[in-house]
């Protein structure tokens, strides 16, 4: 499946990049990921994600909100916040997770 990059957001917004380093395809992951994509699409100030995996195990999921009380909304969701205690025990190696403010944001599209 191809996914589609998160194109044309207006300037500022906020990013949560978070990089992992995980095996291949650990035992409840998949149904786990989904029912996060479930509940952050539904979160007011939402815009999108990218995410990316290499065949070596390092993730990278950006994750782009409005503004800082939406990507709140997410970080302290309580589904989220066993999703990532469970991760931290049971499938992530590593990670880390970066916020940032979009000041400026172009792109291109072969047609």
């Amino acid at each position: 499946m191809t996914q589609k990059l998160v194109a044309g957001l207006e300037p500022p917004y906020y990013t949560a990049v978070f990089t992992s380093v995980r095996p291949e395809a650990p035992e409840g992951y998949a149904e786990t990921a989904s029912r996060m994509q479930e509940i952050v699409r539904d979160i007011p100030g939402f815009l999108g994600y990218e995410s990316a995996r290499t065949p070596g195990g390092i993730g990278i999921t950006v994750a782009y909100f409005r503004d800082l009380e939406s990507l709140d909304v997410w970080r302290l969701d309580t589904e989220h916040q066993a999703a990532k205690a469970y991760g931290r025990k049971h499938w992530y190696e590593s990670y880390s997770v970066h916020i940032g403010r979009v000041e400026r944001s172009y792109g291109h599209e072969r047609q």
